[in-house]
């Protein structure tokens, strides 16, 4: 289907975008797609938002890159260019002519050199599965209208977006949470890139990436330490990340071009589908993920690993997936896992036994309840392990609650500053000098071993929570706590009502 090219309209320069004047843009685009029938709730206009935020902002990419390289191929071109149609005379029944039926097509068909890091090859990957869904060709005329006023020529203008996108990734991750999607909190997601500590030079890989926000603060960490026009290239390269889902990797994508980070690599694809050969063949120096929590996976994608540590659990496929990654490099991992990796003494013992026979499990941190508030109760770890043998004792940290608290809240969130014990008892990069107190303790190899390779050991440090509270203490927590799994039972009540509608 083809439909008529958009003539041109000269565009006005813009004024200088500021933050709330994007936050103005924002709110009136959003109040535009309210008015649309196609458009239901904020996991449809989202969404919508974003790949149109995204076609705008590479525009002014392709526009600067062209500026500084006369010899630059733009991967958009012609009447397909943000410029070319969204500041046309196109409307209505026209304009969804145009866009459903030439330009989406022509972004999902665009192929350039198949090489890592092809720009075209990434649009294409990107518009595989996307779809414009608004049905009024006048309220998309008003919302592109809307989108054309942000400015990205400029750098402290592309800041400013960048700052407002994290809040839209925001939201984005408190609707998808809603549909048992949840994503890893900044100040977490830096904290485990500050301590695995990734340098210039090294590949850092996230298997199951989201929204990129692993990715995003490994390449700001290393950035920094960049001194050469050559450095600053490496860093640009040794960024790699996958994801299975569409709308979470256009999401990664606008991320990666609002941080600047050019010249990352990453796929759209199940990073597990590879046979666990290829993954220690392709390895890379560091891996930061957080996989997710109780999927299951298809007996093909299973065949892919070693018979005895096989099991459909996606959480146990992707830690042998980060082992197989780190091998060839002798490389090092901080990984989120859930309660249920720590004691698991099936096919999981096993797994983290084939781990401490190949690495050096040498911190386990212990998270409290409610870091992933209000998407999941479920208790979570993170595990940071390094290639090499195996000490004869693993350490553990428990992160306390803020005082007077008994759990994070979708309000009163993790914040990074509570880190700051944590990080003075690291000890550094060589992790020297650590000591026991009333938060960190270490376990001897063998009582490890002994317990079958359970990990979920509380801290001696600490008394007995219940001998030691009265007990309106522990009723209230116990109302509390019978309130969270009514909302998950009535939550999974209207899921089942979705579904077999």
């Amino acid at each position: 289907m083809s439909s008529k090219a958009p003539s041109t309209r000269t565009r006005a320069a813009a004024p200088q975008t500021t933050r709330a004047r994007l936050q103005s843009i924002i709110k009136e685009s959003r109040n535009i797609m309210r008015k649309d029938a196609g458009l239901n709730g904020e996991l449809d206009r989202l969404p919508q938002l974003a790949w149109l935020l995204f076609l705008r902002a590479f525009d002014e990419v392709e526009n600067e890159r062209r500026a500084l390289d006369r010899s630059y191929k733009p991967a958009i071109t012609g009447t397909y260019r943000w410029s070319a149609w969204a500041n046309g005379d196109l409307t209505g029944d026209p304009l969804l002519e145009f866009v459903n039926g030439d330009l989406l097509p022509h972004l999902r068909e665009t192929r350039g050199s198949q090489s890592a890091g092809d720009t075209r090859d990434t649009l294409a990957s990107i518009f595989a599965n996307i779809d414009n869904r608004m049905l009024s060709g006048h309220l998309l005329r008003e919302l592109v209208d809307q989108i054309d006023k942000v400015d990205f020529a400029n750098a402290d203008d592309l800041h400013t977006m960048a700052h407002l996108y994290e809040s839209m990734l925001k939201e984005m991750r408190d609707v998808a949470g809603d549909s048992g999607e949840f994503y890893t909190p900044r100040p977490l997601v830096r904290f485990i890139t500050d301590m695995v500590n990734p340098q210039v030079g090294e590949e850092v890989m996230d298997p199951a990436m989201g929204t990129g926000g692993f990715l995003v603060e490994a390449f700001e960490h290393m950035i920094v330490n960049a001194r050469t026009a050559r450095q600053r290239e490496k860093v640009q390269a040794s960024i790699r990340g996958f994801e299975k889902k569409s709308m979470p990797y256009l999401l990664a994508q606008m991320n990666f071009l609002l941080h600047e980070m050019d010249g990352a690599r990453t796929v759209q694809t199940n990073s597990l589908m590879n046979p666990i050969a290829d993954m220690r063949r392709d390895g890379v120096d560091v891996i930061l993920t957080n996989p997710p929590f109780g999927g299951e996976e298809e007996k093909g994608i299973q065949s892919h690993f070693p018979a005895n540590q096989r099991t459909a659990e996606t959480v146990w496929l992707f830690l042998q997936a980060v082992k197989a990654r780190l091998e060839k490099r002798k490389g090092r991992c901080g990984i989120v896992v859930p309660n249920s990796v720590l004691f698991d003494q099936g096919v999981g013992a096993r797994i983290k036994a084939d781990l401490m026979s190949k690495f050096n499990l040498h911190t386990v941190l212990r998270l409290p309840n409610g870091v992933f508030a209000p998407y999941t109760i479920i208790p979570s770890n993170v595990l940071f392990f390094e290639h090499g043998k195996q000490q004869d004792h693993v350490w553990f940290y428990e992160h306390p609650l803020p005082e007077g608290r008994k759990n994070y809240t979708k309000t009163k969130p993790l914040q990074f500053e509570e880190f700051a014990d944590c990080e003075k008892w690291w000890g550094g990069s060589d992790r020297e000098g650590r000591v026991e107190n009333e938060r960190a303790w270490k376990v001897p190899l063998t009582d490890i071993v002994d317990g079958k390779y359970n990990l979920d050991l509380r801290n001696p440090h600490r008394p007995d929570d219940l001998t030691h509270r009265s007990p309106s203490e522990l009723v209230a927590e116990l109302i509390d706590t019978e309130r969270e799994l009514l909302g998950v039972l009535e939550q999974l009540q209207r899921e089942i009502k979705e579904f077999s509608a």
